[in-house]
């Protein structure tokens, strides 16, 4: 039940800040365009794609980049929080995240090169997974985010 439940805090605590940032994208579409589109009979879905979901495309794009750089953070503090790893070792074969990992090698164990080189090696494929975002986001949108 861990993950389920580490799914949905995150998603709740998520939800807020990225609700707030689509509903500003939709606030600023000009009503003028919806206007335009309703007067030459355009439906409400075809409104919605081709008004709506372009006009915000290059924030749904950034909040994509955004979203996939934060990937690996995997809430360190919330499963920390969750699971109390730090006097529950029980909980380990089930909750441990590689934040988790270097934490507990790198801290607890004193083994501070490899909790070094452990985050070294989630800093590396961060940037990878934030590169292809990145040549995906081109790709969608048209400009690259970074």
């Amino acid at each position: 039940y861990f993950w389920g439940m580490s799914v949905l805090t995150d998603l709740w605590k998520g939800l807020g800040w990225n609700s707030i940032i689509y509903f500003a994208a939709i606030s600023s579409v000009d009503e003028q365009l919806y206007e335009a589109a309703e007067i030459d009979g355009a439906g409400r879905f075809t409104r919605m794609w081709h008004i709506t979901i372009a006009t915000i495309l290059p924030t749904i794009v950034l909040l994509f980049v955004f979203n996939i750089g934060g990937l690996l953070n995997a809430n360190f503090d919330q499963i920390m929080m969750l699971t109390n790893q730090m006097t529950n070792p029980l909980l380990r074969s089930h909750a441990d995240v590689l934040d988790t990992y270097v934490y507990r090698v790198g801290l607890r164990e004193s083994r501070y090169s490899f909790g070094a080189a452990a985050g070294l090696f989630k800093s590396a494929v961060n940037i990878l997974l934030l590169l292809a975002a990145n040549k995906i986001a081109g790709k969608i949108s048209g400009t690259s985010v970074l």
